[in-house]
């Protein structure tokens, strides 16, 4: 059985929509403060934008972990 940790980061956009980036294989442990910062980084230095513009604001994050497990195909 392998386990993915998945680091989701939710942003506020400047035209009001939301703006999911994602990081797989996120370390672990993390915490909020270290994601807090690293969002805060991300909206600094404006290295992203999507349909709905600039990212503005943080709105949330989470660690999603998905485990998968290989199945024989006899």
């Amino acid at each position: 059985m392998a386990a993915v940790r998945t680091l989701e980061m939710d942003f506020n956009t400047e035209l009001g929509r939301s703006q999911r980036i994602r990081i797989y294989n996120a370390k672990d442990p993390i915490t909020g403060a270290e994601v807090a910062a690293a969002m805060d980084s991300i909206i600094a230095k404006n290295i992203f934008t999507g349909p709905g513009g600039d990212l503005t604001g943080k709105l949330d994050a989470r660690v999603v972990i998905t485990e998968s497990t290989e199945l024989d195909l006899i």
